[in-house]
């Protein structure tokens, strides 16, 4: 990756990932004006009396931190405060990599649905210590070093789990089959984070890719995927930014600049200061230029993966298809401070090519109604997207190279507009995730024939696994019963709620959950790459893409001989 990319960082909306390229701004390093340093200086004294005078004690860090949060509160909803220890916590998310055994785990729980406190390997990551020292998906972990690992939260496992690289850690396992436990010495190692979450072919010339965030190696990954997909024929991609949201914006330019043409603007920003205004250009010839691209956005969709979507609708090198983004238009920098926290403070605004300011309006800090009515707005985008764009001033109406109409004022409106089920029932029974929960309940009840059955036959899986009328009849019973605990929930209060699902719901609707059904099966078994291969067959946006293919083409030859002041088919009325 070039390195004359800064660093800038376009920062997710659901989670704050750190990382660790600071400004390193100082009081002493800007000037202040005389205003300014008086009012800092009753900051200052308020903060000593408050702590000299109060009745009570009262605790300094914490009133030192309240403070700080309260004046983010002030400016914008994606200003925060982030405390040393969540810094700590997070900064690997960002970097790609962390010291660990390599392992996704989860807190098992015993027949009647209640934690018995044991630690379930999920799955071992490729390559890792776990994997080379030969622990397998479905081990229990009992001990960690020489303490027991029962009672443990997830927390304080992580804590044990992880540690400086090249250390070592012991663990003790249960394991089906075995007659006593099982001891394994592990040496803590980089555990590469994949920001990729699958990659295969759709049929025989159409790739997809689904990218999870931008990290430190996404597009390192995003071109090793590439490469091999048109080792197996690639000659079109689908791209899915769903529910991305975010992180590098060099990474997003980079990726940009695999497949877009010439020397052409991606992203630019804007600031009160000079290092925060800065055009982004694409640079080479990139390995997708031709091909024809459709990305897939939603909702959920934010800050870079706009960047991405933005640029690529802007020069009409990729049909946008989905749902309208979530509107994120503001750059973030970290500005360390002395205990190791971080301000993670709005410095400047990005604008796509064509000058789109996609930030959702905000009043202030208001994180509340900013939220609210940013969903209020998606819903209309969504189910009334002819009203919706009528609806634009005029300021907010941008062109496309090619002359196509986009806007501004929140969010990437997407070119091709796919309307979410909004079935009740449906929607019930995904959303208290009874095929998960099932799904994971009837894998542990014959966890060890699975694996001996399936082992190494994930493909066949896919193609042969059906749901017998005895498994369906099962999971009904499962999904109906309203005395059972949620064995997806994390609080009695959420194992406590009431399902108000019925039987004659799932059996409507049967065809669509059992696919959900052979998908979470197969993810039990195989790890969660494998729910994507089959949930393919059902996904609503997918499929819609799929059909696509002629726009995307068009748009793809039009980059050899543009032709402006011309439009595609679009459903957005």
């Amino acid at each position: 990756m070039s390195a004359s990319f800064k660093r800038f960082r376009i920062f997710p909306v659901t989670a704050f990932l750190l990382a660790g390229v600071l400004l390193g701004l100082t009081i002493r390093s800007v000037h202040i004006g005389e205003d300014t340093m008086a009012q800092l200086r009753k900051l200052e004294d308020a903060f000593l009396l408050i702590n000299k005078q109060y009745v009570e004690p009262v605790d300094a860090a914490s009133l030192a931190e309240d403070a700080i949060t309260s004046m983010l509160d002030e400016l914008d909803p994606h200003s925060v405060y982030v405390s040393a220890e969540d810094a700590r916590d997070m900064q690997e998310r960002f970097q790609g990599s962390f010291g660990g055994i390599g392992i996704w785990f989860e807190i098992a729980r015993n027949d009647d649905n209640l934690r018995d406190d044991t630690v379930r390997v999920m799955s071992v990551i490729g390559d890792g210590p776990s994997e080379r020292a030969g622990l397998m998906a479905g081990d229990r972990i009992i001990g960690i070093d020489d303490s027991t690992a029962v009672g443990l939260t997830e927390d304080e496992v992580t804590s044990r789990l992880k540690g400086e690289i090249g250390t070592q850690v012991e663990v003790t396992i249960l394991r089906h089959g075995a007659r006593a436990p099982l001891e394994f010495t592990l040496t803590r190692d980089v555990i590469r984070l994949y920001t990729v979450d699958t990659s295969y072919m759709v049929d025989t010339v159409t790739g997809y890719i689904r990218l999870s965030r931008f990290s430190q190696e996404t597009y390192n990954e995003f071109i090793e995927h590439v490469r091999a997909l048109k080792d197996q024929g690639m000659e079109r991609l689908v791209l899915d930014l769903r529910s991305n949201t975010g992180g590098y914006m060099s990474e997003a330019i980079e990726i940009v600049d695999e497949m877009v043409p010439g020397r052409k603007t991606v992203v630019y920003t804007r600031g009160r200061r000079p290092e925060t205004t800065s055009t982004y250009r694409t640079r080479r010839t990139g390995i997708l230029e031709t091909e024809p691209v459709i990305v897939l956005v939603n909702a959920y969709s934010a800050s870079a993966s706009e960047i991405v979507a933005g640029a690529l609708q802007d020069h009409d090198r990729a049909l946008i298809v989905g749902q309208r983004t979530f509107g994120k238009g503001l750059v973030q920098h970290q500005f360390a401070l002395p205990d190791q926290s971080i301000l993670q403070m709005t410095v400047a605004r990005y604008y796509t090519p064509s000058g789109r300011l996609i930030q959702t309006p905000y009043k202030d800090g208001d994180r509340e109604d900013y939220y609210e009515e940013k969903f209020a707005s998606l819903e209309e985008a969504t189910y009334r997207s002819g009203e919706y764009s009528d609806n634009i001033p005029d300021s907010l109406r941008f062109k496309t190279a090619r002359g196509r109409d986009v806007f501004g004022g929140g969010g990437i409106l997407p070119d091709y507009i796919v309307k979410p089920d909004t079935t009740v029932a449906l929607r019930a029974v995904l959303g208290y995730g009874l095929t998960r929960g099932f799904a994971r309940q009837w894998f542990r009840d014959d966890e060890r024939r699975l694996r001996e059955r399936w082992r190494d036959r994930e493909a066949e899986f896919v193609t042969t696994f059906d749901i017998s009328d005895e498994l369906w009849a099962s999971f009904v019973e499962y999904s109906t019963d309203t005395d059972a605990d949620d064995p997806l929930a994390e609080t009695s209060e959420e194992a406590d709620s009431a399902r108000v699902v019925t039987a004659d719901a799932l059996h409507t609707y049967r065809e669509t959950l059992e696919v959900y059904l052979r998908g979470r099966i197969a993810q039990e078994i195989f790890g969660h790459k494998a729910w994507y291969g089959i949930y393919k067959e059902i996904d609503p946006e997918l499929n819609a893409a799929l059909g696509l293919w002629g726009l995307a083409e068009g748009l793809a030859s039009w980059q050899e001989s543009p032709r402006q002041e011309t439009d595609l088919p679009t459903n957005r009325r």
